[in-house]
């Protein structure tokens, strides 16, 4: 079998295409033809019937023109010269008139059916986003995820309005002049407008999938350097700390010079592509003039025959260069569309089981069963646990960094599934229940609470869709950050900035404490929640947190032993496995590995530090 070639490779891929855009259609076509709103089918055959009635309006209107042209002229016969040139005038007029007003009708009907399965799209794609798991999106970045989101809804809103309404309008219109030229006429008329509407069309395409290429390279660096720029803003502060704006900007100036060349290439092969096909069009409109020419000389056309033929030629003109347009931007649109439904299509590594069941909670008791997990198959983090956090008990978590401790609460949370044994609540394994029962029943204060870019009650409010202004204050008062927000000169609508920049670490961590304590869950999930703020600051939201975990049951998961010694129990991890667990006296009493943590932090020979996860 002889090697393929490169030609051999390119076909393929350009078959492999087509497949992908019939089957990026498929996907779209549900959403205009939905089995659940017979309004919007009715819409679309109504918009049909208007885009055919608008296209014989259309084709009949050069004919007014023809025969206003023969009665100046003094030529033809019949009742179109006792009508007379300005009422055939008038009559051209008023069907270019409807041909258009028939045309915005059909945008008008088919204006809610688009914007409707726009919004439908966007928003699957917007909650699949959110079903993903948390591997997936600590793999990707924010950047990359949003352009293909932006891109992918703006290709099917050009899908839509250009597709339906353009290719078919166009086919329709070109269907219906080439008959009116071959009847009116002759043969010959018919094979020149084929031929060139032929030559139009390959060339249009051939040099197109060769931009496509082109387009999708722009399109990658253009992704790379959004990804590097929002990576940079968005460690405004990083940048600052090391000084690094000059290297960021060649970072990022690095980018965007691929992101030149590769724009330069595309913007060359348009200008070749836009002048292959002007000489195509100009070439077939000549040679269908001076057929007419001929014709009226010889006395078998009139001169509005001629006028007419012009006319039909410059309809068939300005579709053809629409074509052109079109054809590159649908092409364009449905590689957008496909990465978008490729998103639309990544299965996610956490999904609720098919007879999954809501959470009963009945006391909050978490039971961790011989529990083992890896991010990595080969490296595995949690090495056979166990431990039972009873029903209102408070258990704190410790070791060193790496040793699994933030791991249990992703585990606990379902952001990621155990390899092995399994994780309960009050009996029930976390994979046998809804994920959104579990999540419910679960309040957690990370370290570094994130607050959306809005205002202090909204981020309050967050915890509870529907809290009263009450219910929020009140949960502000119990964080103790109701008396700073009040000195606000905006009060609760203070605007704290992005990720929440505009307030200090401690005020942040109130606001989320007073979030979760809005949520009013009866398991809290406390991850390294004061180790990076100062000890005053810390000793101050230790008191919320203490006041915050009564009556529930508390996971604290922590690196600076001084926030845990009033919790129940301790539990040490070191390695991924249990050394030791008991309360503060009894560990310090046993002398072991939390007496030896104990005193280095004590002695300030050790600087708290942060588990970092893997992916």
């Amino acid at each position: 079998m002889p090697p393929a070639t490169e030609a051999d490779d390119d076909a393929t891929t350009s078959a492999r295409e087509r497949a992908s855009g019939w089957r990026t259609i498929r996907r779209v076509a549900p959403y205009l033809w939905p089995d659940d709103a017979p309004w919007v089918r009715q819409r679309v055959v109504l918009a049909l019937l208007v885009l055919v009635l608008s296209k014989v309006i259309a084709v009949a209107t050069p004919f007014f023109y023809k025969t206003a042209v023969d009665a100046l002229s003094g030529e033809g016969a019949g009742w179109w010269l006792a009508v007379g040139a300005v009422g055939l005038t008038v009559a051209y007029g008023m069907a270019r008139l409807m041909s258009v007003g028939f045309q915005q009708l059909r945008d008008v009907l088919f204006t809610r059916v688009g914007q409707r399965a726009l919004r439908a799209l966007a928003l699957e794609t917007f909650t699949h986003i959110h079903r993903l798991s948390l591997r997936y999106h600590i793999t990707r970045k924010t950047g990359g995820l949003s352009r293909i989101i932006e891109r992918g809804v703006k290709g099917v809103e050009f899908l839509l309005r250009f597709l339906l309404f353009s290719i078919g309008p166009l086919v329709l219109e070109l269907l219906m002049i080439s008959v009116v030229l071959f009847w009116l006429f002759d043969v010959w008329y018919l094979v020149t407008v084929v031929v060139t509407i032929a030559l139009y069309v390959w060339f249009t395409f051939a040099i197109t999938e060769w931009r496509v290429k082109q387009r999708r390279e722009m399109n990658a660096q253009d992704t790379d350097a959004n990804q590097k720029a929002i990576d940079s803003l968005l460690n405004f502060e990083t940048v600052k700390y090391f000084n690094a704006e000059g290297m960021e900007a060649r970072r990022y100036d690095s980018a965007m010079q691929k992101y030149e060349a590769a724009a330069i290439k595309t913007n060359y092969s348009l200008a070749f592509l836009n002048f292959g096909q002007s000489f195509l069009i100009t070439s077939g409109l000549v040679v269908v003039m001076v057929l007419a020419a001929v014709g009226v000389q010889r006395g078998d056309l009139t001169v509005g025959d001629f006028v007419m033929v012009n006319a039909y030629m410059i309809q068939i003109t300005m579709p053809l260069n629409f074509l052109g347009t079109v054809y590159r931007e649908i092409r364009q649109a449905l590689v957008d569309m496909g990465e978008m439904f490729d998103l639309l299509g990544q299965p996610s590594d956490v999904t609720d089981a098919p007879d999954a069941q809501p959470l009963k909670v009945q006391g909050g008791a978490v039971e961790l069963r011989d529990l083992s997990f890896g991010y990595d198959p080969a490296r595995p983090i949690l090495k056979g646990i166990s431990l039972t956090v009873g029903a209102g008990e408070t258990v704190a978590i410790v070791g060193p960094s790496g040793s699994g401790k933030s791991t249990i609460g992703r585990l606990l949370f379902r952001f990621y599934d155990v390899t092995g044994g399994s994780l309960r609540i009050d009996g029930q394994d976390v994979r046998d229940v809804t994920q959104s029962s579990l999540h419910a029943a679960i309040g957690v204060v990370p370290q570094d609470t994130v607050l959306f870019n809005d205002t202090i009650r909204y981020n309050i409010a967050y915890g509870r869709e529907g809290a009263t202004e009450a219910e929020v204050i009140a949960a502000a008062r119990a964080a103790r950050i109701h008396d700073f927000i009040a000195s606000l000169p905006e009060g609760y609508e203070t605007q704290v900035g992005e990720r929440g920049l505009k307030l200090s670490g401690g005020e942040k961590q109130r606001v989320g404490i007073a979030r979760t304590l809005l949520k009013n869950p009866p398991i809290l999930l406390l991850d390294e929640a004061t180790s990076a703020l100062d000890t005053q600051t810390e000793q101050s939201i230790q008191d919320s947190l203490r006041a915050m975990g009564h009556g529930r049951s508390v996971i604290t998961i922590a690196h600076r032993l001084s926030t845990v010694v009033d919790a129940d129990r301790i539990v040490v991890l070191e390695d991924g496995v249990i050394v030791e667990h008991g309360s503060h006296d009894a560990l310090l009493a046993r002398n072991g590995k939390y007496a030896a943590m104990w005193a280095r932090q004590r002695s300030g020979d050790e600087v708290p530090a942060t588990e970092v996860p893997a992916t």
